[in-house]
């Protein structure tokens, strides 16, 4: 094997690839990428057994083969070589190595047996559509902060993306929930999209997924099946299993009869949470919301850090309520907002609130409270 492909092609491809790749590994295969080259194409494929990533990149081919090699390594040395370098590899089956040139510099690393490389088993895909990049970038961004990382309840560990009902037409919905806060986000249905099954996508995917979403000019073509999901651009594909276990009802967890209203600046509220949280202790991180007519006070009271307190100018109009919430938790889910105002709706101090983005129905959020 032996081709030339240049240093940012080459950097791109191999930072996808060794991203999926575990650190530890009892099996020695796991740590390396397979680099297959054929035609004016090198292919770089990389595993965990539970996720897999091809990324594609065009290179000048001169003898077509395959080898594996530490990605880790592989990547670091790519890293370091300078901008617009062209890079050399090859291998020759004797030798057992694979020389990396670029320019003056002269690299030689240890290959493993492509034969022994673990390629997942292609599945039969339910279903197959395609879908503008900024869409899905939108359903997992705004879903992820609520995803569990509590490995005993592990059909939480992950979005649970489906195919829902709402306002009498199909949406495509991702919903995460960690039992203390819920994100439900929604999107118009993608053509082909009508009969998939519902998937959890476990969190390190939803990690990796983000990598091919930044294009907003992009199509991401997707494939699910009851046992994996499959996302893939032109460059890459993503290829997951998905986690087996049921997603619990959390319909059942969204309140619909909360009336009290709070119209608030999303990023002013943001800032203040922020500020009076510093004096909360580690441990609890509550903050009390005290409303009144219009008026919104935010406090923490810590004996043993000391004392915080801010007052906001919101939209209220209900009677007076005193209710406290994990600061971390009403953060994320502020951070989340990208209209200018956050529109809180309360029952009592005890049960759970819901929160949107203005008056976009698209983007339910749900955070318990806590005793303050």
């Amino acid at each position: 094997m032996k081709f030339s492909i240049e240093r940012a092609a080459l950097l791109k491809a191999v930072a996808q690839a060794q991203s999926v790749v575990e650190r530890r590994n009892t099996i020695p295969i796991l740590a390396n990428v397979l680099i297959e080259a054929e035609g004016d194409t090198v292919h770089f494929r990389a595993t965990d057994l539970d996720i897999e990533v091809v990324d594609r990149a065009p290179a000048h081919v001169e003898r077509a083969g395959a080898t594996t090699v530490s990605a880790v390594t592989l990547n670091e040395i790519v890293r370091k070589l300078p901008d617009g370098a062209l890079v050399t590899l090859s291998e020759s089956g004797a030798s057992g190595r694979l020389v990396i040139e670029a320019g003056r510099s002269n690299f030689a690393l240890a290959t493993l047996p492509k034969e022994d490389f673990p390629v997942m088993a292609s599945s039969d895909y339910a279903s197959n559509f395609s879908a503008p990049a900024p869409v899905l970038r939108r359903l997992f961004d705004k879903s992820k902060f609520a995803i569990s990382t509590e490995e005993t309840r592990y059909y939480l560990n992950g979005v649970y993306m489906h195919v829902a009902e709402g306002d009498g037409a199909a949406l495509l919905r991702c919903v995460a929930t960690d039992g203390h806060r819920l994100a439900r986000i929604d999107a118009d249905l993608p053509s082909g999209a009508e009969g998939m099954p519902g998937v959890i996508v476990p969190r390190k995917t939803v990690g990796e997924l983000r990598k091919l979403l930044d294009d907003d000019d992009m199509q991401i073509a997707v494939s699910v099946s009851e046992t994996k999901v499959r996302f893939a651009t032109p460059d890459i594909t993503l290829t997951s299993k998905v986690i087996d276990g049921t997603f619990p009802d959390y319909s059942k967890v969204i309140p619909i009869a909360n009336k009290r209203r709070m119209e608030v600046d999303a990023a002013e509220f943001a800032r203040a949470v922020d500020r009076v949280a510093t004096v909360s202790s580690e441990r609890s991180r509550a903050v009390k919301l005290s409303l009144d007519q219009d008026r919104l006070v935010l406090s923490v009271n810590a004996p043993d850090s000391g004392a915080a307190e801010e007052e906001l100018a919101v939209s209220y109009n209900d009677e007076r309520l005193e209710i406290g919430f994990n600061a971390k938790y009403l953060l994320e889910i502020a951070s989340q907002v990208d209209r200018e105002n956050a529109v809180f709706l309360f029952n009592a101090s005890g049960d759970p609130t819901l929160m949107r983005e203005g008056n976009d129905p698209t983007a339910v959020y749900v955070v318990m409270p806590m005793r303050v």
